[in-house]
């Protein structure tokens, strides 16, 4: 069954996407190959076009799972003839090092030979010539990221400056390997200062940011909607669900009960982020009981929440069954009521953003 989903544009490039993108950090760790295979056509038979990845996937980020994702899309590519024409495929060059060794040794600076050797190995795993959205995962510099809340200037050090990192990409989009360019989990200087080194050099413009947004992380309300809007580049929405919070799958059983409904209890490592804080599951309960009282589940309110924002062009989902990625499809065109919105923003206000 194919869903009527319109389309929309990424920033000022001519990539057009349906506003629901599947993201894929499940396969490979959660999703085996075949499984992922399924959710993949099922996706596509949904009427969506928009898939995104990362060098870095599967998560939770582990060495013996480090480009599991791009393989499985590689090759269900290889055997769906035609299927790469049929979509727009977004991927991520990790940036400095997070924890993971086994990328680049743990090199605190992505240099511009990084990019383009990241790059090659990514488009040899996913088994494809060209990359239709290539995006810096986390910046290459200073700044608060992934629950870190407050820029500390005693940390800043010697990183590739952004207009090298600009350079590296243009290279990247001269030799046809990467189409447009974007950004991930960026802040509102990092957004303005790619945009007009871009504007000023003739280098690469960045289409697209992507970041969390969701019902218990708006940080991105108060500055950064101002910023891709003002500079016409496009927010891809991501964790809309708060990593399963916003479903209510953890409502009563939480983390650490012997039911295991998903990523946040399953995991250890996924116990010490963000959307597993105390404050960021009990404002989701908050969340997940309103929408209850107006008829709706949980995850409908969340994900309509995101699908109409006018902030959002396009909004990441994540699923490991297929009945999730039907539901999560189908919540497009549920409708908030002026009232309800008042009462989510008033939440907000009570709760603020403990998952930001």
């Amino acid at each position: 069954m194919s869903t009527s989903l319109p389309l929309v544009s990424l920033g000022q490039s001519d990539l057009r996407v349906t506003p629901v993108c599947l993201g894929t950090m499940t396969f490979g760790q959660q999703v085996g190959e075949a499984a992922a295979h399924d959710l993949l056509d099922q996706s596509l038979g949904r009427g969506i076009n928009f898939i995104d990845t990362a060098e870095m996937y599967s998560v939770p980020a582990r060495a013996e799972t480090y480009g599991a994702t791009e393989r499985i899309l590689g090759t269900w590519f290889a055997s769906r003839p035609g299927a790469r024409d049929k979509v727009v495929l977004a991927t991520k060059v990790a940036g400095p090092a997070r924890g993971m060794p086994w990328i680049r040794n743990g090199a605190r600076n992505l240099l511009p030979a990084d990019i383009h050797q990241a790059c090659d190995d990514s488009l040899r795993r996913l088994q494809t010539d060209r990359i239709d959205l290539y995006q810096i995962h986390w910046p290459n510099r200073n700044v608060p990221t992934f629950g870190s809340l407050y820029f500390d200037p005693s940390r800043d050090g010697a990183y590739t400056s952004i207009h090298e990192q600009l350079d590296a990409l243009a290279g990247l989009v001269k030799a046809g390997k990467v189409r447009y360019v974007g950004l991930s989990n960026e802040s509102p200087w990092g957004v303005h200062e790619f945009v007009r080194l871009a504007e000023q050099h003739g280098l690469p413009r960045v289409a697209t940011v992507q970041n969390p947004y969701a019902l218990n992380s708006r940080a991105l309300d108060n500055g950064l909607d101002e910023t891709l809007y003002r500079l016409g580049v496009s927010l891809l929405a991501y964790s809309p669900l708060g990593f399963g919070a916003l479903t209510g799958k953890y409502d009563d059983v939480g983390l650490n009960s012997d039911d295991k409904p998903g990523r946040l209890a399953m995991f250890d490592s996924m116990k010490q982020q963000r959307w597993a804080r105390t404050e960021a599951l009990d404002a989701a309960r908050h969340y997940n009981a309103l929408a209850r009282r107006h008829g709706l589940t949980p995850a409908q309110m969340a994900l309509a929440f995101c699908y109409t924002s006018w902030r959002v062009a396009s909004t990441i989902i994540g699923v490991t069954k297929p009945e999730q990625l039907d539901a999560n499809i189908d919540a497009w065109g549920t409708k908030l009521s002026p009232e309800l919105l008042a009462e989510i923003d008033a939440l907000r206000w009570q709760y603020r953003d403990p998952a930001q």
